[in-house]
């Protein structure tokens, strides 16, 4: 088994609003030393898969300032402190699909960027969905757009829909499903 290396310093290098990175000095069982920049901690995210019957998804398109463009993909947001991670999922289905759901599970948590940020994300299936709209923190409204799970290859054609995040948890999903692709 592998030991883990030891820490011999950190400090913060750079912060914003959102984001804090740190340095950290690191010594490898071998005596290598290497210094490595990271985005510590934080909270989980969840990463919704809303089905709104047994061959439908319900994907969203929204302003994605990293790629300054429209991205097709699943809805998602912040875990807030001392929330249940489904009573986070129910929320955010709510902002952006204007749905509630009755039946929700957790179905991997799966981190992002492992070699530089610590954040997780949660990926949950929504079923059993009803109307409920709940006020959010978009600037301006999403499109909710119906996807039929038998045209997943054409969806993962697409060039607006291309988060890592929303592809696996497609496919996570439809295999907690028993579906194959």
């Amino acid at each position: 088994m592998l030991r883990k290396p030891k820490v011999l310093a950190r400090r913060v290098v750079a912060q914003s609003r959102l984001f804090r990175v740190e340095e950290v000095e690191l010594e490898f069982a071998n005596g290598a030393r290497r210094t490595f920049e990271r985005v510590p901690g934080g909270v989980d995210s969840v990463m919704i898969v809303p089905l709104i019957d047994a061959d439908t998804v319900l994907l969203i398109r929204e302003y994605a300032a990293g790629s300054h463009r429209y991205e097709l993909g699943l809805p998602k947001g912040v875990v807030e402190p001392g929330e249940d991670p489904l009573v986070a999922a129910d929320r955010e289905i709510q902002e952006e699909i204007g749905y509630g759901s009755r039946d929700l599970r957790i179905l991997k948590r799966v981190s992002l960027v492992p070699g530089y940020i610590e954040h997780h994300s949660l990926i949950v299936l929504a079923r059993d969905l009803y109307p409920e709209r709940r006020l959010g923190d978009e600037p301006e409204p999403l499109e909710v757009v119906p996807w039929r799970l038998a045209e997943i290859d054409t969806l993962l054609e697409r060039d607006d829909f291309d988060e890592a995040r929303s592809v696996a948890a497609l496919f996570i999903a439809l295999r907690a499903l028993g579906r194959s692709v």
